[in-house]
Parts: structure tokens; C-alpha cells; sequence
């Protein structure tokens, strides 16, 4: 007689790869997004198709498949002279400039994307990234195990609040709250105040159109020419609004707007992703500085942000100073890296190292 097989006689054989590079962005990008870590399934098609019509270019995606399953998607456009064959992932600056892939790719999958690349692209520009970037941080090993230059510059330091331990510790402090209702108090002498709380969709009914009205009210229309402010016609306006059509993304949008007598007198923006929360931006009115606005309206934000279970925040880079008042620590480094196909182009991008890394800020 016949000994039936059980299941632990069976030998799982490991996963067929396939790679496939299509002309524009895959629709599969949204199906590799949702199968990402919480904290990157903001990466969607929207994203990528948002920064094409913001800022221009046209895309390239390729995706890797295990057994037909996209778990990667590598959306990418060109850069510079043709001729150079040099590429570059799209999308925003903030949080970081990555792409999406499944939580459980593995290796063979992100060499597979590697071997795709050397045959598509000289180099490809990958960042700002974060240290602990999964998808990108297995790309670069992937790269580098295959012979390719990898080249990175610094960029900033990230901090990180960690809610949960502050919420242990008592967080807010009574005295921070009695200090923050003597401002509100006085603020209020320039007219009557209002909190509001935006999500995506309020935000795309004329929200944006508020913070952009803080905007052009604070420093950087004052000292700069404005190409850098978020949400003005001038600025990444464009972006952002564009983004706000995709009912996902839009449903991890949100803001907190402080209204002093009809008007909008401070803004933070920021994206949900799950328990995380990144803060993307922040301003106010220069005309009430005197009475800490931002400062009053993020204590807020926060607070709210604790009572729907927000456990981590992750301010990015930038000013220090206020978020290790407010209990932020130094996170991972965000780096922008360059990847340059083996052979010839790997030599050159060698001798191009030292002056990449130049190119960054000063850790």
C-alpha cells in the first residue's frame, strides 16, 4: 500500500522571477503600495502620477513579479542628456523619494530589479532616502553584491517623537498647558479662534487654498522667492492637490488650521500612515509671533493625533530646536544615492565619489 505524502513531504520550490517594463506608470503600483510596510503605502500611482504633472517628465515602470504576484515597482524617469542614459525615481521630497515594495520580497527579487536596471539604465538616482529604507537599502545591496558604484551624500538627520514613551512620561505637562492657554488667551485679543482639522478631502474643498494663504503671509515669501513653499501656485502646490484625487492617499492627508478672526493664521500638514504620522510642514503668520501659534496649534495637533493612535511621529529633517523641546530624538540619516551600472560607467561614477558626497551637507 501506498504511503500517502503529507504536507511536510512537499519541498517548496522557490518563486518564479519575471521582470516587466512597461512605457508610464503600471496601475500595478497600487497593488505593490498596499502590500508595503504601513509607513510606505503612501507610495501609490497617484503619488508618482502626481509629481510627473507637477514637475514634468515622463516615466518608465519596472515591476518584479514572484509566481506573477508584483512585489516591487520601480517607477523612474530620465535625467539629463540622453545620451547619458541616467535616470531617477519621481515623486515628492517630503517625507523621501522612494518606491514601493512588498514587506515579504526577497533578495532574489531586488537583484532581478538590480540586473533590469543595468540593462535600461547607466545610473539611476534613487532619494532622498532614509537609512532604514527598506525597499531602497535592498536595491542598494542588491547593486552592490553585482558590481555597481554606489555612491550617497548626506542630507540632513531625521528626528523622531516617540508618542507612546511620551504619553508614559505624562505627556503634556500641566505646566506646558498652562503656558500654552496663557498665549491663547492673549492671541485671542486679535480676534476669535477656531481649530480645525482637515482631511483629505477638506483639504482638496479649499483647505490647501488656506495654508497656501499662510504661506504667502510667513518668511519664506518673505525671504525667499517662494519656489519652495508647499501649497501656492508657485511653490508644490500642484503636487499636493494632484495627490489629493486618490481617495487612499487623500484619506492619509491631514491638517490642523488655526483661525484667528476669520482668517488663517497657522497650518501643520502631514501624512497618516497607520501608527506613524509624518510631518511634512508647518507655518504661521508672522503677525502673531509674539504669541507662539505654531507652537500652540502642533501641541494640539499632537494631542489629537495621540487620541486617534498615533504612536510615532517623524518631523524629517530641518529646525532641531523646537522638536527636542517637544521630546523628538535623532533618527535615521536621509542620504541621496546614486547607482551606477557595472563596467565602464562604474569606474567613472567611482572616481565621481568624493565629489557626490561633497554635493551634500556636512553631517
Amino acid at each position: 500500500m501506498t504511503k500517502p505524502m503529507l504536507l511536510a513531504d512537499f519541498v517548496r520550490l522557490p518563486p518564479t522571477m519575471t521582470a516587466v517594463v512597461c512605457d508610464g506608470l503600471s496601475s500595478r503600483i497600487d497593488a505593490v503600495a498596499t502590500a508595503a510596510p504601513a509607513s510606505h503605502q503612501f507610495l501609490r500611482y497617484s503619488w508618482f502620477a502626481a509629481a510627473l504633472a507637477a514637475y514634468g517628465g515622463a516615466a518608465q515602470t519596472i515591476v518584479i513579479e514572484a509566481d506573477r504576484v508584483p512585489v516591487l515597482a520601480l517607477p523612474m524617469i530620465a535625467i539629463g542628456p540622453r545620451w547619458a542614459r541616467l535616470a531617477a525615481v519621481p515623486g515628492s521630497y517630503w517625507p523621501f523619494r522612494s518606491f514601493p515594495a512588498d514587506g515579504d520580497a526577497e533578495a532574489p527579487a531586488f537583484d532581478l530589479l538590480a540586473d533590469t536596471l543595468a540593462a535600461r539604465v547607466n545610473a539611476i538616482r534613487i532619494g532622498p532616502v532614509y537609512d532604514d529604507d527598506p525597499a531602497a537599502q535592498a536595491l542598494i545591496a542588491a547593486a552592490r553584491s553585482r558590481g555597481w558604484a554606489v555612491l550617497d551624500r548626506f542630507i540632513a538627520d531625521s528626528f523622531l517623537l516617540d508618542m507612546a514613551t511620551q504619553a508614559a512620561s505624562g505627556w503634556p505637562r500641566t505646566s506646558t498647558l498652562r503656558k500654552n492657554r496663557f498665549h491663547e488667551k492673549h492671541l485671542a485679543d486679535h480676534g476669535m479662534l477656531a481649530w480645525a482639522f482637515l482631511d483629505g478631502a477638506a483639504l482638496a474643498a479649499g483647505g490647501f487654498d488656506s495654508l497656501a494663504a499662510v504661506e504667502e503671509k510667513s518668511w519664506i515669501a518673505a525671504r525667499t522667492d517662494g519656489r519652495d513653499a508647499k501649497f501656492t501656485a508657485t511653490g508644490h502646490g500642484a503636487f499636493w492637490r494632484h495627490a489629493a484625487g486618490d481617495p487612499v492617499l487623500s484619506g492619509m492627508l491631514h491638517a490642523a488650521l488655526l483661525i484667528v478672526d476669520g482668517a488663517p493664521a497657522a497650518f501643520s500638514f502631514d501624512i497618516n500612515a497607520g501608527a506613524l504620522k509624518y510631518a511634512i510642514a508647518n507655518s504661521y503668520d508672522p503677525a502673531f509671533a509674539k504669541h507662539s501659534p505654531g507652537k500652540l496649534l502642533y501641541y494640539r495637533n499632537l494631542v489629537d493625533a495621540m487620541a486617534r493612535g498615533t504612536t510615532r511621529v517623524d518631523w524629517g529633517a530641518g529646525d532641531s530646536g523646537y522638536k527636542s523641546v517637544i521630546g523628538a530624538a535623532k533618527g535615521p540619516a536621509i542620504r541621496d544615492w546614486l547607482l551606477v551600472r557595472p563596467g565602464l560607467p562604474a569606474m567613472l561614477g567611482g572616481l565621481l565619489k568624493r565629489r557626490w558626497a561633497r554635493s551634500g551637507q556636512r553631517g
